[in-house]
């Protein structure tokens, strides 16, 4: 993601009004978010979402394409287009899309995923049209001013990124690890967003064009709206910039389907840190799977405040650790459930991991209180409710449902599994998931190997692509 300004929008009041009101009512309660989807002759779907709370309008074009669409060699595309789309287009030269936006009191930004790639805008409402123009020409007209010297200086740009985020932080590369070990090499989600350096280096002007003419096309996109307009204005808008674009070709979207352990991988990564760090990763589901909303409850019962079971035991009541968190990611396709716990001095990995799997165990064989359960769900609530009060928010969760499961209302849905999670689904979903096949990653100082986690049982990790 760009490092642009942050944003600042005001809280919108019925959201609010919304979330007091989920104190008091049951947990089958709505959120009511008005919005219309339609699509263009040429595939280009649309979410409109107006409210006039405020006087900011945030718009979000969204294209079904990440990561997993890549191929193994030709790795950190979808990346890379992330910076090359704010170099300018071929009627908005570089820098006049920062001066059109963050130049009247509004921001810009982008990020990429493993399945899809937004592009955003937060402006002032009467510069909505602006907005639709500067994305028209992005997705029309990027490869007219796309040349192996512009191609070049971003691909420094990304390759610089990679050595701050990854290559030189501390631990920064335990997600390419985990990527890398958790699935097989053919797989889509088994290479980092970022991609590759040798990938990076080995890119085409024709390879990242073509790239760009794939997947960047009315068909495979979504503009997303949401803010103070009204519909009657936007769809004559969204007609006149993105009408006349060719739909794009079919896409054939790869197969990433959820994996499964045989065994338990152990691995002990030697890294610049002064500190150790246990990470343990189990295969999970994606979006596709209603388990994810059981999986999302667990963690926030395993770690988090003060009273979640391993925070709770391990950091307060024993203080063996300083910290632990546990979080659930489902991409598109795929997931994961992993804990990263960093120890108290003095207090070895193995300890550590055998205190965590004992909570575990316990957990899985009696399941989580009704209380654990309710505060829980009062937690994610609260962030659900509060990711849907900024235009932003909104027109991105608009767009994510519209994308992923062709339903931009798709949120309802979802906050009404969320709140309807019980002990026994978070109990069952436990002793599915959370079983010998995982992978335990210690990453430890450089020359310490003996400070892993099981040591004689872990194999050092060793790094294909420095």
């Amino acid at each position: 993601m760009r490092n642009t300004a942050a944003f600042l929008v005001l809280a919108f009041a019925a959201a609010v009004a919304t979330l007091v009101a989920q104190s008091s009512q049951p947990k089958s309660s709505t959120l009511q978010i008005p919005f219309e989807s339609y699509a263009l002759p040429n595939g280009l779907r649309v979410v409109l979402a107006p409210n006039n709370t405020s006087p900011t309008v945030a718009v979000t074009v969204w294209y079904h394409v990440g990561s997993k669409n890549e191929a193994k060699g030709k790795t950190g595309f979808a990346h890379l287009f992330e910076h090359v789309m704010f170099t300018g287009s071929g009627h908005v030269p570089y820098g006049v899309h920062d001066r059109l936006t963050e130049g009247v009191g509004g921001s810009n930004n982008g990020t990429t995923s493993r399945d899809r790639t937004m592009y955003f805008e937060t402006i002032p409402s009467n510069y909505l049209e602006t907005a639709l123009w500067l994305e028209s020409d992005r997705m029309g007209f990027l490869l007219d001013t796309l040349d192996i010297q512009k191609l070049d200086a971003q691909r420094d740009i990304v390759k610089n990124e990679r050595r701050q985020s990854m290559d030189n932080q501390p631990y920064g590369l335990v997600d390419e690890i985990v990527s890398n070990t958790l699935y097989p090499a053919a797989h889509p989600y088994s290479w980092d967003v970022i991609g590759s350096m040798t990938d990076l280096t080995a890119a085409s002007e024709t390879d990242v064009k073509e790239f760009f003419k794939r997947y960047y096309a009315p068909a495979n996109a979504i503009v997303s709206i949401a803010g103070d307009f009204q519909p009657q204005q936007a769809k004559p808008l969204v007609a006149r910039y993105f009408g006349e674009f060719p739909r794009g070709p079919a896409i054939v979207r790869p197969a990433a389907p959820p994996v499964t352990l045989d065994r338990e991988t152990r691995l002990v990564y030697e890294d610049r840190v002064q500190v150790p760090r246990l990470v343990i990763v189990w295969p999970t589901v994606g979006r596709q799977s209603d388990d994810r909303f059981a999986l999302r409850v667990l963690d926030q019962i395993v770690a988090g405040p003060r009273t979640t079971r391993l925070t709770k035991a391990l950091v307060y009541d024993r203080q063996l650790a300083t910290s632990i968190t546990a979080r659930q990611d489902p991409d598109e396709s795929a997931g994961e459930w992993r804990l990263t716990i960093t120890p108290r001095p003095g207090v070895s990995l193995t300890d550590l991991e055998a205190a965590t799997d004992a909570i575990l165990d316990t957990l899985k064989a009696e399941g989580p209180t009704g209380e654990e359960i309710q505060r829980a769900t009062a937690g994610l609530e609260l962030g659900f409710v509060n990711g849907l009060e900024s235009n932003l928010g909104r027109s991105m969760r608009l767009a994510d449902g519209l994308g992923y499961d062709n339903d931009a209302g798709s949120f309802q849905t979802e906050y009404q599994k969320m709140l309807a999670v019980t002990p026994a689904d978070v109990k069952r979903v436990a002793n599915k998931y959370l079983t010998k096949g995982r992978i335990v990653l210690s990453v430890v100082p450089i020359g310490k190997k003996e400070m892993a986690s099981k040591p004689s049982e872990s194999t050092p990790y060793r790094r294909t692509d420095q």
